[in-house]
């Protein structure tokens, strides 16, 4: 008789990081879609002359969407293993509040909108770091204490 392969369950942390990755891609594959993305046809390589607006609020660009895209590979990668989705989740945490920060501090209409960002997704930015880090350093029951 053959073993069936056993499953190991994933901790909350692991579904939290891969719930998080997915919705990014998510994200990622909806700033391509016209109509979802509105002023499709000013989507921008990078740069903040991009005029394309995800869901009609976020300015997204080629590059603010490959960003996403490859966010969310990492943090499907990183729930792997319960620790590394922790530094998922807490780095990408920081990552979110620096870029929250760079977004408030810099001239929307210059170079340094690089990416690139408006209000809109300064207060984003903010509310996913904060989540993130939450979600990263929160105490969570293990499936293993049932």
């Amino acid at each position: 008789m053959t073993a069936s392969p056993t499953r190991v369950a994933r901790s909350p942390r692991q579904l939290f990081a891969a719930a998080v990755g997915v919705v990014f891609l998510l994200v990622g594959v909806l700033g391509f879609i016209p109509g979802v993305t509105t002023n499709y046809d000013q989507l921008g390589g990078a740069g903040h002359d991009s005029g394309a607006l995800l869901l009609n609020l976020f300015q997204v660009s080629i590059l603010h969407n490959l960003v996403h895209l490859a966010f969310g590979i990492a943090g499907i990668l990183m729930a792997r293993t319960a620790g590394a989705a922790r530094s998922f989740l807490i780095g990408g945490g920081v990552i979110y509040l620096v870029l929250w920060l760079y977004g408030l501090l810099i001239d929307h209409g210059s170079a340094a909108n690089f990416v690139p960002v408006n209000g809109a997704d300064n207060w984003l930015h903010l509310v996913l770091g904060i989540g993130m880090i939450i979600l990263g350093v929160v105490p969570v029951a293990s499936a293993r204490t049932r």
